[in-house]
């Protein structure tokens, strides 16, 4: 199992990024996968799931402007983010939820600043 996070930036507060997880060895439509981030000096935290079924749940903190989704054709997950805060400055990362002994992959950094 492998995944390749890509489309983290600067961005200024406010702003919007699509994050991308490319996933191979899993087929991502039958699990439930999740988008977490770290920030620096914290702990990794789940931000989004979204369930083979297409339920989702988001962390508070990011409810009402994350969005989680996948293309199923291109074995792709997503996460669109929007009215971004400098607390949401973190790398960011895909995994299965509940990671487990899941492999990571090398995060995409997103970064939230004026």
């Amino acid at each position: 199992v492998q995944y390749v996070e890509s489309g983290g930036d600067l961005v200024q507060p406010g702003g919007s990024l699509r994050l991308s997880c490319a996933a191979s060895g899993i087929t991502i439509s039958y699990a439930q996968m999740g988008w977490y981030r770290q920030a620096p000096g914290k702990q990794r935290e789940l931000v989004a799931t979204l369930r083979h079924v297409g339920s989702t749940d988001y962390a508070d903190s990011v409810k009402g402007r994350f969005t989680i989704s996948r293309d199923s054709a291109r074995n792709t997950l997503y996460l669109q983010m929007n009215a971004l805060k400098p607390e949401d400055t973190a790398v960011y990362y895909c995994n299965t939820n509940p990671a487990g002994t899941s492999p990571w992959g090398q995060g995409t950094q997103v970064t939230v600043s004026s």
